[in-house]
C-alpha cells in the first residue's frame, strides 16, 4: 500500500489549533517556537488565543497553518516508508516541501509571511473577492468567468479566474469584486446549487496576483532549497516533480493560476497510491478525496 501526505491551505484554520500539541509535546513546541523566532512575532499566541479576525489575516494564517501542520508531522514521527509522495493545496505546497527537507522551517515561515503580505498589498481592500460555485463543473465555470468579464467595462480589476478546482461540483473563483459578483449571478442563472462569497478580500490564484509572483520569484531565488526526499505532486503540473528549479517555477506559477486539486487526486491511482493522509488542521482535503476518487482511502494523520 502506497500513501501520500497532503497538506491543507487557507480555510482550515481555527483558534486553538495545535494547542494540545504545544502543551504536551516538546517537539511540537520547538516547531512553534522556531516559527515565532523566524517571524519575530508571537504567532503561537495568536494561533492559540485569537482573535479569529487577526488569525485569518492572510499574512498570519499562512504561516499559522504551516506551523500547526509541521508540529503534527513532527509529533507523529515524520514521513514513514509507505509514504511515496507529498502534495499541498496552495500554501500547503510550502508545508509539503518543508516536510520533505527541501526548505527549512524558518525559511518556509518567512516565505509564507512574505507571500501573505504581498497578497494583501497587491489588491486594495474591497477590490478583490473569492466565491465558491457549487453544482457546476470546471469547464462551465470557466465559461461563466469569461462571460462575466465580457459583460463588465474594461478595468484593471475586471478579472474572474478559476482559483481552485477542488472536486466535482466545487470550484472557487477569484478576482475583482464586481466581476466575481457578476459571475455569481451568471452561475446561479446557469443552475449552480450555490454561489457564495468567501470571507477573504484577497483574490489569490488570479491574474491580480502578478505583483506577488514577482516578489515571490525574487525571494525563492534567494532561499536555499534542496531536492525533496519525496516527489511533490505539483499544483501546476499535477505530476511528480523533484527538480529544484522546476519546483520554484511551480511555486511562482501557482500564485497567478488555479490550484488543480481535483486533477491531482485523480492522478494518484496511476502512481500506485491507495491512501491519502491529511497532515494539518481540519479535514477539508480528506472530505474531498472520496468525491474525486471513491476507491482511495482518505484519513487524517494519527498523532
Amino acid at each position: 500500500m502506497a500513501s501520500i501526505f497532503i497538506f491543507p491551505g487557507q480555510g482550515s484554520q481555527a483558534v486553538g489549533m495545535g494547542k494540545d500539541l504545544y502543551d504536551n509535546n516538546a517537539d511540537a513546541r520547538a516547531i512553534f517556537e522556531e516559527v515565532d523566532s523566524a517571524l519575530n512575532q508571537k504567532l503561537s499566541n495568536l494561533i492559540f488565543n485569537g482573535p479569529i479576525e487577526e488569525l485569518t489575516m492572510t499574512a498570519n494564517v499562512q504561516p499559522a497553518i504551516f506551523a500547526v501542520s509541521m508540529a503534527m508531522l513532527r509529533v507523529s514521527g515524520g514521513i514513514t516508508e509507505d509514504v511515496k509522495y507529498v502534495a499541498g493545496h496552495s500554501l500547503g505546497e510550502y508545508t509539503a516541501l518543508c516536510a520533505t527537507g527541501a526548505i527549512n522551517v524558518s525559511d518556509t515561515a518567512k516565505l509564507l509571511r512574505l507571500r501573505g503580505d504581498a497578497m494583501q498589498r497587491a489588491v486594495p481592500a474591497g477590490k478583490g473577492a473569492m466565491a465558491v460555485i457549487m453544482g457546476l463543473e470546471i469547464d462551465k465555470v470557466k465559461e461563466i468567468c469569461e462571460a462575466a468579464e465580457k459583460s463588465m467595462s474594461a478595468d484593471y480589476f475586471n478579472v474572474a479566474d478559476v482559483a481552485n478546482d477542488n472536486c466535482p461540483g466545487q470550484v472557487v473563483i477569484s478576482g475583482g469584486e464586481q466581476t466575481i459578483l457578476r459571475a455569481m449571478e451568471i452561475a446561479k442563472e446557469a443552475g449552480a446549487k450555490r454561489a457564495m462569497l468567501l470571507p477573504l478580500s484577497v483574490p489569490p490564484h488570479s491574474r491580480l496576483m502578478v505583483p506577488v509572483a514577482i516578489e515571490m520569484q525574487d525571494a525563492l531565488n534567494k532561499v536555499e532549497m534542496k531536492s525533496p526526499i519525496l516527489p511533490l505532486i505539483s499544483n501546476k503540473t499535477t505530476t511528480p516533480i523533484t527538480d529544484v528549479n522546476e519546483i520554484k517555477e511551480a511555486l511562482v506559477y501557482q500564485i497567478t493560476h488555479g490550484v488543480r486539486w481535483r486533477e491531482t487526486i485523480l492522478g494518484l491511482p496511476a502512481l500506485g497510491v491507495t491512501e491519502t493522509i491529511e497532515v494539518g488542521p481540519g479535514a477539508i482535503l480528506t472530505g474531498m478525496t472520496p468525491r474525486i476518487v471513491p476507491e482511495l482511502s482518505a484519513k487524517k494523520l494519527e498523532i
